[in-house]
């Protein structure tokens, strides 16, 4: 086994204190985040502020809330898109809708929303089932300007192509075209969409349950920690749920090795689409 060298050990050491800082100073807390991702991510923020040691990131973000968020952007990079692997909304409207479709309305929590895009596949998709007018939808991120860019619901049109095709890969029963309006360059989406779409900041390694659902989805953001906090975002999904709601993961998320397996059954596993016991 390689044994690191001092500049290795320094280095390790810096990062858990620049972790530890920023949930002392900001409480946004990545002390349970996978290692290897914080690290890749850290080491790329100090090539962008021109740092030579994870040490003098720290001064910086710790006397500089600015230079704080510049980070944070760096540290959640948003990576999505509409209708990302259309086989789990193919089997989300073949599968889960008609069971939805029993109750008289519908909670839905999408954890880790980013910019938006997984929210208006959602509420398209509901649209399309004549559901979406008795769901509520609370989109929640730890990331602010995600936020904020999930509440216009602007996207630039060089990757509506690829929505496009995705949509009509998960079923989509219309012209995508019929649910954006082309500006410059950007897809404005409908706004009447995220009429019942509750936009919040919300920590899955800090904050607790706030509602009852039906549905959760959380797609790759368990990827980015360790198990320890998976098991914690786990216990929040399973609280929220109610008795027989169903969770959504990521293509490379599973419940199985989590202390929560035996608490939920595989409805379409190849999906990772699972209902609560």
């Amino acid at each position: 086994m390689e044994r690191s060298t001092p500049a290795e050990r320094n280095s390790e050491i810096e990062l858990r204190l620049l972790i530890e800082a920023i949930y002392l100073k900001y409480s946004y807390d990545f002390r349970d985040y996978s290692g290897a991702s914080i690290k890749r991510r850290v080491q790329h923020a100090l090539n962008q502020f021109e740092c030579a040691t994870i040490s003098a990131l720290q001064e910086k973000v710790l006397h500089d809330p600015t230079a704080f968020m510049q980070l944070l952007q760096l540290l959640t990079i948003p990576v999505s898109e509409m209708f990302r692997d259309p086989s789990h909304f193919l089997a989300i409207r073949k599968e889960v809708v008609p069971l939805l479709r029993t109750y008289p309305s519908i909670k839905i929590w999408i954890a880790g929303c980013s910019t938006g895009e997984e929210v208006y596949s959602m509420a398209i998709l509901l649209r399309e089932e004549g559901l979406l007018d008795r769901t509520i939808i609370y989109a929640t991120d730890i990331n602010p300007r995600s936020l904020d860019k999930a509440k216009q619901g602007i996207f630039s049109m060089e990757n509506v192509r690829a929505y496009t095709a995705n949509y009509q890969q998960a079923g989509g029963q219309c012209s995508f075209a019929d649910y954006y309006t082309a500006a410059y360059g950007y897809a404005i989406f409908d706004k009447s969409l995220c009429d019942n779409v509750t936009f919040a900041d919300h920590s899955l390694a800090t904050d607790s349950v706030f509602s009852e659902t039906q549905l959760i989805s959380c797609r790759n953001v368990l990827i980015y920690f360790n198990k320890k906090l998976q098991d914690r975002a786990f216990g929040l999904f399973h609280e929220s749920l109610c008795h027989r709601g169903f969770l959504v993961l990521g293509s490379k998320e599973t419940l199985d090795f989590s202390n929560y397996a035996g608490q939920f059954e595989p409805l379409v596993k190849q999906e990772r689409i699972y209902r609560k016991k």
